[in-house]
């Protein structure tokens, strides 16, 4: 088992930052890839980026590349997606996960066995 919980959401300006984190505790959270996915009311939860164990791979869902950028730190069992520029499309509760340990960089949330509670992330221009 993994627990993750999310931090760091908020009320923020377009054009505007934000950096989330999550936190991982249980099983060896270096054995897993992780992702952050997000949920806008009435929507489908939707992929945003995935970091691989070592740090070396990273995939970003086209809207938010070039603007949010995904790390983890293994000696703290944590991960952070800074937001840069945010618009108010970026509007929505944000979700940490850990993938089932297939070493492939999902982006499918059927990849992910842990899920955190969720941070809400609320743009207004």
């Amino acid at each position: 088992q993994v627990q993750l919980v999310e931090s760091g959401g908020g009320l923020v300006q377009a054009g505007e930052s934000l950096r989330l984190s999550c936190a991982a505790s249980g099983r060896a959270f270096s054995s897993h890839n992780m992702g952050w996915f997000r949920q806008a009311p009435g929507k489908e939860r939707d992929f945003v980026a995935v970091i691989s164990r070592d740090s070396g791979n990273t995939r970003y869902a086209d809207p938010v590349k070039g603007r949010f950028t995904i790390s983890r730190d293994n000696a703290k069992n944590t991960v952070t997606l800074q937001m840069n520029s945010l618009k108010s499309e970026d509007t929505a509760a944000y979700y940490c996960a850990a993938d089932r340990g297939s070493g492939v960089l999902a982006v499918v949330r059927e990849a992910y066995d842990y899920w955190g509670q969720g941070t809400q992330v609320t743009v207004f221009s």
